[in-house]
C-alpha cells in the first residue's frame, strides 16, 4: 500500500515551478481565486495528506464539466473513499466553466475549483494544479471526455504496483484512436519521431509521449523545476523528473461528445520549442549553464535573433545604399537602426517574453527599447575599439579579429540587456 506523505509545489523566483517536500497550503492567493473544500473540511490551515491528487486542465468546457466530474467522483468514491481529491484548473473560460464546476462542491465535496486569471496555458495549469494538490500520486486528465475515465483505475493500480509513472497510450495494446484523419495521425506520428530525433533518450522511454493522460509519483518529481512550453507536459516530467520505474496502460482516444477542439498549429510550434529547450538544458551546453549559473537557451535565443538582425541590416544596406542610392553613412546608420528595432520585437516577444509580460504597459515596452538601443549602440562602438586592439595592437588576422569582436559584443549586449533593459521591477 502507497503511503501519503504531503508534499508540496512551490513557484521558484524565475517563474518556473518545483517541488517541494515542505508541507504548506495554497489556499486563496492574489493571482488565481481558489475555491477550496476537502471531504467535510475547508480550514486552509489544516493539512490533509491525501493518496491521491487529479488535476483537471479546462477552457471553455461548460458543457463538458457536470459530466466528467461526475465519472470521475462515481469511480474514485468507490476505488479510493477519502482518500483523493479532483482539482479543476480553469483559464478563466468565457462560458465561466469555473463557476459552473463551483456550483458541483456541494454535491462532490472531493472537488477543488482554481480559477486562473492571469495566466494561460495548458501545461502551467496542470502545474499550478499540481501545487495546490495534497496527494502523494499526481496525474492529469483532459476536461473534454476525450480521456476515458475508467483508464483511471488501471493506472492507480500500475502506480500502487511501485511505478513512478503510468501513462495511458494509444500505441500499445488496448490502445488506439476512434475516427482520426490520415493528415492527424500523419501529424501526430511526425511529432513522435521529431522528438525521438531531438530527445532520443527521452521520447523513448515511452510509446506515446505526446498523451496527456497520466499519473506520476509526487516524489520522483521532487526538487526538480519545471517549466514547459505548450501543452506536452509529459515530455517535461520524463525529461527532468526523476523517473524510475514506467508503465503504460492502453487507452482508446475518444472523439468529443461536446465543445469544440483546441488544437491549433502553434500548439505544435511550442512543441518544437519545448524539445529543443530540452534538448539544451540536457546537453552538454545546459550542464556548462547550470555550473556557470548562466542562462544558456535565453542566450542562443538572443544568438539566434542577432542573425535575424544581420539578415536586415544587410538587406536594407543594400537597398538603400545600392539600389536608391542614398550616401553610405546615412544608408549603414538606417539599416542598423532597423537592424535594432527588429531584435527589439524578437527578444521582447521571445527571448526575454517572460519577464516582458510581466510589464506589458507601453511606457515600460518604449522604456525597454530606448535602453536596448543605448546598450547596442554603445556594442557598435565597443566592436570598432576591439576590431582595431585585435587587429592594429595583437596583429590578428582582420577577418578573425572581426569574428572575435562579434562574439564579445553579443555576450555583452546580452548581459547589459538582461540585467538592464529586461530588469523586473516595476509589477502590480
Amino acid at each position: 500500500m502507497l503511503t501519503s506523505q504531503q508534499h508540496n509545489l512551490i513557484p521558484t523566483p524565475t517563474g518556473a515551478l518545483q517541488v517541494s517536500r515542505k508541507p504548506l497550503w495554497f489556499g486563496d492567493s492574489r493571482r488565481d481565486r481558489f475555491t477550496n473544500r476537502v471531504g467535510n473540511h475547508s480550514s486552509p490551515e489544516t493539512l490533509y495528506p491525501l493518496l491521491f491528487s487529479l488535476v483537471v486542465p479546462t477552457y471553455n468546457e461548460g458543457s463538458n464539466i457536470q459530466a466528467i466530474v461526475q465519472r470521475l467522483s462515481h469511480l474514485l468514491d468507490e476505488a479510493l473513499p477519502n482518500a483523493y481529491e479532483l482539482i479543476i484548473v480553469d483559464d478563466d473560460s468565457p462560458d465561466h466553466t469555473w463557476k459552473q464546476a463551483e456550483s458541483l462542491i456541494a454535491e462532490y465535496p472531493n472537488l477543488r475549483v482554481m480559477r486562473r486569471q492571469h495566466e494561460r496555458g495548458l501545461s502551467t495549469a496542470v502545474i499550478r494544479g499540481w501545487q495546490a494538490a495534497q496527494g502523494e500520486i499526481l496525474g492529469v486528465i483532459d476536461g473534454d471526455l476525450q480521456h476515458p475515465p475508467e483508464t483511471l483505475l488501471q493506472l492507480l493500480a500500475e502506480m500502487q504496483q511501485g511505478a513512478d509513472l503510468a501513462v495511458a497510450s494509444r500505441h500499445v495494446d488496448g490502445g488506439g484512436v476512434s475516427t482520426w484523419s490520415a493528415s492527424r495521425r500523419f501529424l501526430s506520428r511526425g511529432a513522435q519521431l521529431l522528438g525521438l530525433m531531438l530527445l532520443p533518450r527521452v521520447i523513448s522511454r515511452v510509446s506515446d509521449p505526446m498523451s496527456g493522460y497520466f499519473l506520476v509519483r509526487r516524489g520522483a518529481i521532487a526538487e526538480v523545476t519545471l517549466d514547459p512550453v505548450g501543452y506536452k507536459i509529459l515530455i517535461e516530467v520524463l525529461g527532468r523528473g526523476e523517473i524510475a520505474e514506467i508503465a503504460e496502460v492502453g487507452y482508446v482516444f475518444q472523439e468529443r461528445e461536446a465543445g469544440e477542439s483546441k488544437v491549433t498549429w502553434k500548439q505544435y510550434f511550442d512543441y518544437l520549442q519545448h524539445l529543443l529547450r530540452l534538448r539544451i538544458s540536457s546537453g552538454r551546453l545546459g550542464q556548462l549553464g547550470r555550473k556557470l549559473n548562466f542562462p544558456v537557451e535565453r542566450f542562443l535565443k538572443f544568438g539566434v535573433v542577432g542573425l535575424s538582425g544581420l539578415a536586415v541590416d544587410m538587406t536594407m544596406f543594400y537597398l538603400l545604399f545600392g539600389v536608391l542610392g542614398f550616401g553610405l553613412t546615412r544608408s549603414a546608420i538606417f539599416a542598423a537602426e532597423l537592424a535594432i528595432l527588429n531584435n527589439f520585437i524578437w527578444n521582447d516577444r521571445w527571448t526575454f517574453g517572460d519577464l516582458s509580460q510581466q510589464q506589458p504597459q507601453k511606457r515600460l515596452v518604449i522604456k525597454r527599447f530606448l535602453k536596448f538601443n543605448i546598450v547596442c549602440t554603445m556594442g557598435l562602438i565597443l566592436n570598432v575599439l576591439l576590431l582595431n586592439l585585435f587587429v592594429n595592437w595583437l596583429h590578428v588576422n582582420p577577418y578573425v579579429g572581426k569574428l572575435m569582436a562579434i562574439a564579445f559584443v553579443t555576450l555583452w549586449n546580452f548581459w547589459i540587456n538582461l540585467k538592464l533593459s529586461w530588469r523586473v521591477t516595476q509589477v502590480k
